[in-house]
This record gives C-alpha cells, structure tokens and sequence, in this order.
C-alpha cells in the first residue's frame, strides 16, 4: 500500500493529463505540481516565507550537497530537514545519482555505489544506496528518491542497458535500506531514449512495492521531440494510481507538454537560473530584462500579475538592477518567476478539473513559446 495515497480526481478528455492530489506527513500537495530546487535547504535568493507566498507546496532538496554539508548528524540532532529550514511544507530529496553522474572525472562506480571526490574539502566518499537511504531517512524528506545510475540520453543501446540494470538492483536495496520509516520512496525509470528499455524499466520497478514513479534520464542531451515522446512513452506505462514525475524538466511550455503526456511532478531550477541572468516569464512571453529596450520602460513587469516584483517595480528598474549587479535584482526576478510557475500549474489544474484542458493546452503552447523577440518580429 502506497504511503501517499494519491487520489486522481480527474482525467482529462482527449489529453492524458490527470488532477490529482497526494498525502505527505507534511500534508496534502495537489497536482500537477512543480517543486523549487533547494540543493542546500534554501531556493537561492527565497525566503520560506517567500516561498510560501508564492504558492510552493513542496520543495525539493539534495542528499548529495547535503550528505557534504552540513552532513548527516546535522539533521540527527536538529530534527530533520524541516525544522533546520524552517519549511513546514512536503519535501523531496533527490538521491544524488544526478550530482554523482555529473562528475564523470572525479568519481568511480562499481556495484557497491559511487565512489567521489568532495568538491569542498577534497575527501573521498563512497555513496551507495544504503548511504543515500540512511542520509535521506537523517534529512527527514516526505519522498525519498532511489539512488540510480544517469547516463547521458544520447549513449549506445549497451551503456543504457547496462545503467538501466544496476539502477534496478539499487532499487532493490533502497527499498530494503528504508525498512519500516514511514518516507514515500520512488523508483526511477531509466533506459535512455530507447523504447524496449523503458519497457523493461518500468515492467521491473512497477513490481517492487515503491510509492511512485519517476522518469529519470532526460534533458540530459536528447532532442525536445526525443524527450516528449520518451515521456509519453514512459508514462503511459506507470500505474494510473501512483503519481509520476520528471526530474529536471524543465521550462513551462517543457512542462505544459508532459502534463498533456500524463506527468505530475516536475522540478527544475530554471526560475532561478534565468532570474540570475535578467529573464522572466511573463504573459507576453519570456523577457530579457538585460536588453536595452528595457532602460526607459516605465511599466510593469507583467500587468497581469499581482507579485510584489510586478506590482512594485517597473521593467527599467529591473533592467537597471541586473546591469548594476545588484541581488535584489534576482531576488525580484526569481520572486516573480517562482509565482508564474505555481500560477500556472493551479491554471493547468483548474482546466483539467473542468474538462477543457485539451482546447487550453492547444492555446497555451503558443502563449508559452513567445519572447520578446516574437513581439519584435510581429511589430516589424
């Protein structure tokens, strides 16, 4: 029995999206739901009170960056993750695999685990999925995340094949290391972009007691038609009474089109990734606040928002800070992106709910693909 408890409460007609909502021991988190990434208990620049005001329900985190700091009798003697961030939210840990896979000249894996260089003090480390299991347990996270072996979506049929196998038996011994702790733990779906191996992926981990499923190994090389039709693939064999979540993915028109595919979760650390670099997704398409037709723009980042960064200060206020290098500018920035993200997931959600969400996402994907270079194509 799942420890979640996801309740679909509509599918939607000519669309494989699905509303739904799922119990945490932080409580409820409805669906579709995009996840802030914390990497190191805190979404850079926010404030959980910030956060909160902006809709987040459930953050994500790293046991990787939080296994080398602040370590694991951090969270032992100060209670866990939520208590130490002062979230009172859900929260989810990724395993780490992603951050272990990123290091492709400081690390080795075997069938034990990982073993790493720490980017901090030098140490090595070896991180298996016992030690992520008994870090994420210390973190205190609501879902936990298997430790799996991320390829790059574009190697050979025998390199994914390969990966795709010690991520099952890993799987195995996450499920095993959890024992009675009462954290969700979700299986991941590897196997690269070829079909017959997500096939077998999601045959094998659907028949292991997990408490939901993520489609792992995407935005990791692969084309945009290439990781739709692998999410459509993959999601379309995951149990309907289980959530399903993309890890890593991606910008809102990315997650427009994996809800349509049947997805419920997403993370992704471009809201603040591109607050840092002067953009913003607004109404009118995404923006660069770092052009120069911003300098004497006296409006609104977006009048249709009501965010404190919208209804406070102008487009040339923004501009001006990010070319003054000034943080309130990607504190701002990211405030403002942070609501769009969550204001469109409770559109997404409300579309669905009403049974018209088909005829919305034909509309919205168009929305969604505009910048301000379209408005300056048009205008010419």
């Amino acid at each position: 029995m799942s420890r979640l408890r996801f309740e679909i409460e509509n599918q939607s007609p000519d669309s494989q999206a699905r509303a739904g909502t799922f119990h945490t021991l932080h409580g409820p988190v409805q669906t579709p739901v995009f996840m802030p990434v914390g990497t190191h208990a805190t979404v850079r620049t926010q404030s959980p009170d910030s956060l909160r005001a902006c809709g987040s329900t459930v953050l994500l985190s790293n046991t990787y960056h939080l296994f080398l700091r602040p370590g694991v009798e951090v969270f032992r003697r100060l209670g866990g993750i939520h208590r130490f961030m002062n979230w009172d939210r859900p929260v989810l840990t990724d395993s780490g695999g992603f951050q272990i896979f990123s290091l492709p000249h400081s690390r080795k894996m075997n069938e034990q685990g990982a073993h790493f260089q720490s980017y901090i003090d030098g140490k090595m480390h070896m991180f298996s999925p016992e030690v992520s299991i008994e870090m994420q347990v210390a973190i205190g996270s609501d879902i936990m995340m298997v430790l799996d072996q991320c390829v790059p979506s574009t190697v050979g049929h025998a390199e994914a094949e390969t990966a795709m196998e010690l991520t099952h038996r890993w799987a195995i011994r996450s499920l095993a290391a959890r024992q009675d702790s009462p954290q969700a733990l979700f299986g991941i779906v590897q196997g690269a972009c070829f079909p017959d191996l997500r096939k077998r992926s999601a045959e094998f981990l659907t028949q292991l007691p997990l408490d939901g499923f993520a489609i792992g190994g995407l935005a990791v090389g692969e084309t945009k038609s290439q990781r739709e039709d692998t999410t459509e693939f993959a999601a379309a064999l995951l149990p309907k009474h289980l959530p399903r979540y993309l890890m890593g993915v991606g910008t809102p028109l990315d997650i427009l089109e994996a809800v349509h595919r049947g997805v419920d979760m997403f993370d992704c650390i471009i809201p603040s990734q591109l607050a840092h670099r002067g953009a913003a997704f607004t109404s009118e398409g995404r923006l660069q606040l770092r052009r120069v037709l911003y300098k004497f723009s006296d409006v609104p980042l977006d009048d249709k928002c009501d965010c404190p960064t919208c209804t406070s200060y102008s487009r040339a206020y923004l501009h001006h800070l990010y070319k003054a290098g000034e943080t309130l500018g990607v504190k701002l920035l990211t405030r403002h992106n942070m609501t769009f993200y969550h204001r469109l997931m409770a559109e997404i959600r409300g579309h669905i709910l009403a049974g018209d969400f088909a005829s919305y996402y034909r509309t919205k994907r168009l929305e969604l693909a505009l910048t301000d270079n379209s408005h300056e194509t048009v205008a010419q």
